[in-house]
């Protein structure tokens, strides 16, 4: 009697499972660039990005729920849903990205909607792969084999997403490229299903019409990005890159260069000597002889050109997180120009890596410490203003130090100014804050902490454009509108500073 023998999968299930493996990834890629995008333009990047999956997961159960009205020509149906995720959920970031250059008050209704629209097109997918499978393959083996697949692709997309996507394609190539991947799968079913399919040549047009949409949206993808940057930007822009961690991006106008990091204005060559000076002088010229100095943050080379002023300092130590910033700020002519080529100098070394981490397995101290960080719009940022942070902080900070921490607006955001203050003041420093006028930002604040008393400067280095020795001063003379008020510590188990902030920059901003 001979033995039974197993047979190997179909050339069919093989194919279709495939299927099931890039549909879950191009679904994910949808979702992390909506979320993304999101975060960019909105802020908080938590709330940003729990609404969006919630949306999308919400969507995709509809669309689940919805699969069961299809109950003929179901590999047709499935080419058609490919087609239509493949133009919507492709296109996704390039409309996002047109509609906040251009018709910014309809941001939040688009990505929703299309978050929504995708949602349910994904969610309808999977059910119908089962069902064109269940005629081949015995539940339970289905059940395992689709969820498997499911998983890995959601898995490899995860990763590749900001590890290698977005930092050498961009959002907008992203979502191109994993639409024509969710079409290759329409024109992949288009031959697989041949046979079952009534309408032959209509489907394959409207196959190959996707294909070609796609990929003449890839091929010009750069011109949607300047189209849609140049309007939100105003000024033309010279320099645009991706990172993991943000959009990197330089304009060119009548005041000269401006930097921008996820649509944020960081400085503005015409007045960007005010912000810094107050920054780096008060503390320095009150330390005395400050030789060792470390910037957190601060990777355009600017605080840092500050600093190299005092023929005292023998080493800055440069924490940032962005290699992007330090290479860009280091190379290209017209910004190492504007930072007279501080990070090139012998006495610079860089540390391209998280801040909080730095302190953490960092062993020495410091004269000075520059916290030259991004307000804190959201809890990734916002753990950089936590008690947690400024303990290490103070641990590397030495017995005669100063560091100086910026500290956003304290008339825009004088809660959030203040709360900073009672979150260094809980580690057992002292601090001594004041502001200056930048009239790129308005007023902006900036905080210094040491275990000594502040003592104003007698004198300041030369070539200095905007603080006078009797000018310090009076920066630390705060008027009734901007005068302390009560503000709870700044945990990392509850970021208050993140809601704050946004409360009332969300004022200031309606």
């Amino acid at each position: 009697m001979k033995e039974a023998v197993k047979e190997g999968p179909r050339p069919l299930e093989v194919a279709l499972l495939a299927s099931v493996f890039v549909v879950a990834a191009c679904g994910l890629v949808y979702e992390l660039a909506a979320g993304a995008l999101a975060s960019y333009v909105l802020g908080d990047s938590v709330l940003q990005f729990s609404t969006i999956i919630g949306t999308y997961l919400f969507a995709m159960g509809v669309g689940s729920w919805l699969s069961r009205f299809f109950e003929r020509q179901l590999p047709a149906h499935f080419l058609r849903i490919e087609l239509l995720v493949a133009l919507i959920g492709g296109s996704l970031p390039a409309l996002l990205f047109l509609a906040h250059a251009w018709q910014p008050d309809a941001f939040r209704v688009l990505l929703y909607g299309l978050v929504l629209l995708v949602g349910v097109l994904v969610g309808l997918e999977i059910p119908l792969v089962m069902r064109i499978l269940k005629r081949d393959v015995a539940l339970r083996e289905l059940v395992s084999q689709v969820l498997t697949f499911d998983y890995l692709g959601a898995l490899a997309v995860s990763v590749a997403f900001p590890l290698l996507l977005v930092p050498q394609l961009g959002l907008i190539r992203t979502g191109l490229l994993f639409g024509l991947m969710n079409a290759a799968v329409a024109v992949w079913a288009l031959w697989l299903f041949r046979h079952e399919l009534r309408r032959f040549a209509a489907h394959a047009v409207a196959c190959f019409a996707t294909l070609g949409a796609l990929g003449a949206a890839f091929a010009g993808s750069q011109h949607i990005t300047s189209l849609a940057e140049d309007r939100f930007y105003q000024d033309r822009i010279v320099l645009a890159q991706s990172s993991p961690w943000q959009r990197i991006v330089v304009t060119q106008g009548r005041s000269g260069m401006r930097l921008f990091l996820n649509g944020n204005l960081q400085f503005a060559q015409s007045d960007e000597y005010r912000y810094h000076e107050a920054l780096v002088h008060p503390a320095m010229a009150a330390h005395g002889a400050p030789r060792k100095v470390a910037v957190l943050g601060g990777g355009d080379g600017l605080a840092v050109r500050e600093l190299l002023r005092y023929p005292s300092v023998e080493s800055i130590t440069v924490v940032e997180l962005d290699p992007n910033m330090t290479r860009i700020f280091s190379t290209d002519p017209a910004l190492v120009a504007l930072n007279a080529g501080a990070l090139r100098s012998p006495k610079v070394r860089i540390v391209n890596t998280d801040a909080f981490q730095w302190l953490q397995q960092e062993q020495g101290t410091f004269d000075v410490i520059v916290v030259d960080f991004p307000d804190p719009t959201n809890f990734s940022i916002g753990k950089l203003y936590t008690n947690a942070f400024y303990s290490l902080l103070d641990q590397r900070l030495a017995a005669s130090g100063y560091a100086v921490i910026q500290t956003t607006s304290p008339l825009i955001a004088r809660q959030s100014f203040w709360t900073v203050a009672a979150t260094i003041e809980s580690v057992g420093l002292s601090t001594h804050p004041y502001h200056a006028n930048v009239p790129s930002f308005g007023e902006w604040g900036f905080i210094m902490a040491s275990r000594r008393p502040w003592r104003a400067p007698t004198a300041l280095p030369e070539g200095l454009r905007f603080l006078t020795v009797e000018g310090t001063r009076a920066l630390f003379d705060f008027p009734r509108d901007m005068a302390r008020v009560p503000a709870d510590i700044n945990r990392l188990s509850n970021q208050v500073l993140v809601t704050t902030y946004e409360r009332e920059w969300g004022k200031a901003h309606p």
